[in-house]
């Protein structure tokens, strides 16, 4: 079910599966929103109670003044002190939001639980004239139809962004989930080496990788386990977009991790 909050005069939608089980805090990618959990959430049935932000800048969210891991991170914060979750809660980030888990379970170590990170790097160097950055630089942000909208996009554009298109509030025109510039400030905010909090935490973890991945490769994955105490390692043969390409082993990964804490 949707819910909203207000951050600063800023809106904060999330969707929260239910259930009597324990909490999940999933946070998705980056272009993406928190209903691309929706399956994981089924999978893993009454045992987890799935909660799924769609995180600053993205889908039913308001757009923010900045994109930096602190932002991130102090959204998430609001929303568990939102939900009452006192208690430590296990989390669950892919890629971007990997990497703002890492952050939050370093900065507060006594709200989690568990952390389980599907392909998120430690080191991030975009390349600011890679075809992302293409991508993004060549979208329009809305338009009067919804037609408009996907041909704008492009063959490839449509169909990844087709779904999760929104009309604007004034209901005159349609608008992608997310505003092309924010995302690219997004992704240079990444930028770095995140090992410092990465190894922070020291509550159980799992890195579940896609071993083919242009984001992370085999041997910064391998490190990852080795350096991290309590981390342990769920293969699968895939590339960075493993989530949507074999979501049923990223379920199983997560499922396995999840029931034996």
């Amino acid at each position: 079910m949707r819910h909203e909050l207000k951050i600063d005069d800023r809106t904060l939608s999330y969707l929260d599966f239910g259930g009597a089980g324990r909490p999940l805090l999933a946070l998705h990618g980056g272009l993406s929103e928190g209903l691309a959990f929706a399956a994981l959430a089924e999978h893993l049935g009454d045992t987890w109670r799935v909660i799924a932000p769609d995180q600053r800048g993205h889908g039913d969210s308001g757009r923010a003044p900045d994109y930096h891991r602190a932002g991130y991170v102090s959204d998430a914060v609001a929303l568990l002190d939102h939900l009452g979750l006192d208690a430590p809660v296990a989390l669950l980030g892919y890629s971007l939001g990997g990497l703002n888990a890492y952050h939050l379970a370093a900065a507060h170590p006594d709200r989690i639980s568990a952390l389980i990170g599907i392909d998120a790097a430690v080191e991030v160097h975009p390349t600011a004239e890679g075809a992302l950055f293409d991508f993004l630089r060549g979208m329009r942000y809305s338009a009067p139809t919804r037609e408009e909208l996907l041909e704008a996009a492009g063959p490839v554009g449509a169909q990844f962004v087709a779904q999760a298109l929104r009309p604007l509030p004034s209901g005159e025109g349609w608008r992608l989930p997310f505003h092309p510039q924010d995302m690219l400030d997004s992704i240079e905010s990444c930028r770095g080496d995140h090992w410092d909090a990465w190894l922070a935490s020291t509550c159980p973890a799992v890195l579940v990788h896609g071993t083919r991945s242009q984001a992370l490769p085999q041997g910064t994955a391998d490190a990852m386990v080795t350096r991290r105490p309590k981390t342990s390692y769920a293969p699968l043969d895939g590339d960075h977009f493993v989530p949507f390409t074999d979501p049923q082993g990223v379920h199983e990964a997560v499922a396995q991790f999840l029931s034996a804490l």
